[in-house]
């Protein structure tokens, strides 16, 4: 047994990034973010499909060639369909921000 709120460090200076299950086919992690956001001029661009769900905290999270910011709170989620470029434009700062995305 395992929870995703313990563990965390004290100071992250870069989002931490936990796979806690994977196989050939899934791969479950837990991402913790503090204030973090996408470097400047960076997409994502993965090979599969990913499933994100906000735990704790918050996000914003721009799909290329949109120019609406998705909010995400605690609760929500989002399903991202492989290969459509997106980046992490913020998260809270205030507190930690706890994903859950599942790859596949």
């Amino acid at each position: 047994m395992a929870s995703l709120f313990t563990d965390i460090p004290e100071t992250l200076p870069a989002e931490l990034f936990e796979t806690l299950i994977s196989s050939s086919t899934v791969k479950i992690e837990r991402i913790v973010s503090r204030g973090h956001a996408s470097p400047a001029g960076f997409w994502y661009d993965q090979p599969d499909n990913e499933f994100v769900l906000i735990i704790q905290g918050s996000a914003g999270i721009r799909l290329e060639n949109n120019d609406n910011v998705i909010t995400l709170k605690a609760g929500d989620h989002l399903n991202i369909a492989a290969h459509v470029r997106h980046r992490v434009e913020w998260t809270d700062a205030a507190c930690d921000t706890i994903w859950l995305t599942v790859h596949y």
